[in-house]
């Protein structure tokens, strides 16, 4: 990626337009894992990246394109980030606005955009739901986890589903599944509320975080939303066995 210094950005000081060349630089050379980011030579006020969704959370097997807007007071001023593909998600708006802590009360001018991107890609892995921008997700994830997840993997399907290079004829993929099961079922009116994940992003976007730390908070939330899946699944499997006991005891009768 060739980084031009003669960026036609009046927003930004020739000083910062340095810093990001050279940060910018840093990223395409050594990227974060789940994270690409896309560059406009010409102009630096606006940064994309595609996000790939994490394993093991509704969003996996998607591609999230977002973008961060830098202001002429950028460092001082935190960027402003924006989900520009569509997403159910607690923390991101229906117009793609993103609400995390560390482009708000927690920025700090020294950290870097590497720190914004992964802090952004752990809040796909464990929500905020008490700070909800989008208050039907939030809610929902805090009543009923497994119908939050079904709508976020429906969007998922939907809006940011990555294609496959090698597709069989007839193949349907899981989310496309899930897509199909979601058009048919309703949403049950009984809800059982599930106690909210102890372990939140929140450490990874203070301030004072480093890289690294981001990178073993993602690697520790990453494992949250799997055992919720996993909690659900055990309990379906015990209500099949309950339901073929009682079958049995019929069939004596």
């Amino acid at each position: 990626m060739a980084l031009h210094l003669q960026a036609t950005n009046e927003n930004l000081p020739p000083n910062v337009i340095k810093q990001l060349a050279k940060e910018l630089k840093n990223l395409d050379e050594t990227p974060p894992e789940g994270i690409k980011v896309i560059v406009n030579d010409d102009d630096f006020s606006t940064i994309f990246a595609d996000i790939e969704g994490p394993a093991g959370t509704p969003y996996e097997n998607g591609l999230f394109r977002m973008k961060l807007i830098l202001s002429h007071d950028f460092p001082q001023c935190p960027p402003k980030g924006y989900f520009m593909t569509k997403i159910f998600h607690p923390n991101i708006a229906t117009n793609g606005e993103i609400c995390v802590n560390t482009l708000k009360k927690d920025w700090n001018p020294s950290l870097g955009l590497r720190h914004v991107l992964l802090v952004v890609r752990c809040l796909l892995i464990e929500p905020f739901p008490e700070s909800a921008l989008n208050e039907q997700a939030g809610k929902m994830l805090l009543e009923n986890y497994e119908e939050y997840a079904r709508h976020a993997r429906l969007y998922t399907g939907i809006h940011a589903l990555k294609p496959k290079t090698k597709s069989k004829t007839g193949a349907i993929s899981e989310s496309t599944t899930a897509l199909n099961v979601d058009q048919v079922n309703t949403i049950p009116s009984g809800k059982v509320p599930l106690a909210p994940a102890t372990l939140t992003a929140a450490a990874a976007s203070k301030g004072s975080a480093t890289n690294s730390q981001d990178q073993n908070a993602c690697v520790a939330l990453s494992s949250e939303p799997q055992k919720k899946e996993g909690a659900v699944a055990a309990k379906a499997q015990v209500d099949k066995k309950k339901m073929d006991a009682r079958k049995k005891s019929l069939k004596r009768l």
